[in-house]
C-alpha cells in the first residue's frame, strides 16, 4: 500500500511517499514543492495546487496524510497557512484519495518518540526508520507524517467511519 505524507507550507510543502508491506516500510520518494514568493496569494496557491497534484499523479499514492498546523504568533500568516493547508488536504481529496490529519504533536511521538522533537531529530529518526534515506526538514517531516500515518492508520480509519 502506498501512502504519502504532507507538511504544508506557502513557500515550501514537503513530500514524502512510503511502501507499507504488513509492519515493513519502505522508502519511495520525497521532495519540496518550492513556490514562488512572488505574485499574487492565489497565484502562489495555483502554483502550490498543480505541484502537489504532480505528485500526486506521479506517486500514485492511495492514501493521503496531512499535518495539521500550529497557530502562528501574526494572525496574517496563520491565514496564509491555513489556505496552503487548505490547498494540500484539497489536491488529494480531488484525486479520490482519503486524506488524514495528524498533529505535529502525534507525529514527532509517533517517529521520534517525544512529542517535541525538532526537525534534525525527525530527520535522524526518518533515516534510521527508512535505512539510507537522507530527508531534510520539510521533506523528512512530510515522510514523518507517512509513516505516522502507517502507524495510525487502522485507528483513523475506524474514526473516520464514525463520523
Amino acid at each position: 500500500m502506498r501512502l504519502i505524507g504532507l507538511d504544508p507550507g506557502l513557500r515550501l510543502t514537503g513530500w514524502g511517499v512510503i511502501d507499507v508491506e504488513g509492519n515493513r516500510l519502505r522508502h519511495v520518494a520525497h521532495g519540496v514543492v518550492k513556490v514562488s514568493i512572488e505574485g499574487s496569494l492565489a497565484v502562489r496557491l495555483h502554483e502550490l495546487f498543480e505541484g502537489i497534484a504532480a505528485v500526486v499523479a506521479e506517486q500514485k499514492p492511495i492514501e493521503a496524510a496531512v499535518e495539521e498546523t500550529f497557530v502562528n504568533v501574526n494572525p496574517g500568516s496563520t491565514l496564509k497557512l491555513g489556505q496552503a493547508r487548505g490547498v494540500v488536504l484539497l489536491v488529494p481529496a480531488r484525486a479520490g484519495l482519503p486524506v488524514f490529519e495528524y498533529s505535529a504533536n502525534l507525529v514527532k511521538k509517533s517517529v521520534v518518540g517525544a512529542g517535541h522533537a525538532d526537525k534534525r531529530q525527525i530527520a535522524m529518526m526518518v533515516g534510521r526508520l527508512l535505512p539510507g534515506v537522507e530527508a531534510r526538514a520539510d521533506a523528512a517531516d512530510a515522510l514523518a507524517v507517512a509513516i505516522c500515518h502507517a502507524h495510525h492508520r487502522a485507528t483513523a480509519q475506524r474514526v473516520e467511519a464514525a463520523l
